[in-house]
């Protein structure tokens, strides 16, 4: 079985959501249900799995998961479904080399899946991901160059260079 490429992946529902969390703590953090409501503060982790049964997480309590399984796919999922597109703040300054490849990479990738989807070979849900993807890759490189206006204090960049 290969691994799943967790970049790409997209929640369809929030019940799905929920699961990709608690699927990538297992595979990533090798974190258990219990574990994760653990970390949450809960009292029985008999909880979160009726929360994840139900697709009925509290508003409270979908930070503390997120934390808990280390991804944001509730967050995504809530804001795709409003049609809002969600950008990770860009942890660096400059861009590399390989950025650019995979934003070059993500635009050929989203205009062959959009060409498949015209000629009925891709579905919907596969082309409005890869779409989504490389707006967030344009989208991180418009935060990026956006903060060369507004500069922000080094206070914790190395002295090294």
């Amino acid at each position: 079985m290969s691994k799943r490429n967790w970049k790409r992946t997209s929640p369809t529902s929030l019940r799905n959501a929920m699961e990709l969390c608690v699927e990538f703590a297992r595979e990533r953090k090798n974190k258990s249900v219990e574990q994760i409501a653990d970390d949450m503060g809960l009292a029985s982790h008999w909880t979160l799995y009726k929360w994840i049964e139900s697709a009925k997480l509290p508003a409270n309590m979908i930070r503390p998961f997120e934390l808990a399984t280390c991804a944001t796919y509730v967050t995504q999922y809530l804001a795709t479904s409003h049609h809002k597109l969600l950008v990770d703040i860009p942890a660096t300054k400059r861009a590399n080399d390989n950025d650019l490849l995979t934003l070059n990479s993500a635009f050929n990738d989203a205009l062959k899946v959009l060409e498949g989807f015209y000629k009925g070979a891709s579905t919907g849900e596969e082309t409005l991901n890869e779409l989504r993807n490389v707006m967030t890759g344009i989208a991180g490189h418009h935060a990026r160059v956006e903060s060369y206006a507004t500069p922000e204090l080094g206070l914790f960049e190395s002295n090294d260079e």
